[in-house]
């Protein structure tokens, strides 16, 4: 009788943490399928970046799943969700799309953006995939010129990937 209620007890428990796991992956905001890849900050080893020696892209989605046959990057946003997502997140989103395209050999049909309180969905369209083309050119034109800073945030400097090499950090 004993080991009848420890089957019953530990397959209880197991049906309980894959309903728990699955209403996690649900309030995430990821879609459903396998974590391929995430971003050191949030758990695990450092992954190496993606790159695109066509564009010089480099970049580090903080989420990689597989859906299927395909990867679909998510991109984590802490703050509250806009009425729309910020064409900024749009275009980081659509980059990581491109590094997935070029790295893996798999073109994502769309990208997630996740915010605090709201997920986007943005499709990788050929129009979209066009425009981030536009802005790379453009970022490469401006070549070595100095760019000024956009933000007068002290906290938004601070958290800045690029804080140790900027001449123009605040505090």
């Amino acid at each position: 009788m004993g080991l009848w209620w420890t089957a019953l007890i530990l397959v209880v428990g197991g049906l309980v943490l894959l309903w728990l796991g699955a209403r996690q992956q649900r309030r995430s905001g990821l879609p459903p399928g396998r974590v391929l890849y995430t971003d050191p900050k949030i758990i695990g080893e450092p992954e190496r970046p993606l790159f695109d020696p066509d564009t010089l892209l480099t970049g580090k989605p903080d989420y990689l799943v597989k859906e299927g046959s395909a990867v679909i990057p998510v991109e984590v946003k802490s703050g509250w969700a806009p009425p729309e997502p910020h064409p900024g997140h749009v275009f980081q989103l659509m980059a990581y799309c491109r590094l997935v395209e070029r790295s893996m050999g798999v073109r994502p049909p769309y990208g997630i953006l996740r915010y605090r309180n709201r997920t986007f969905a943005i499709d990788f369209t050929p129009q979209a995939e066009a425009q981030l083309l536009e802005l790379i050119e453009e970022i490469h034109a401006a070549g070595g010129r100095e760019q000024p800073r956009s933000h007068d945030s002290p906290a938004r400097c601070a958290g800045c990937g690029f804080r140790s090499q900027c001449n123009q950090r605040l505090g």
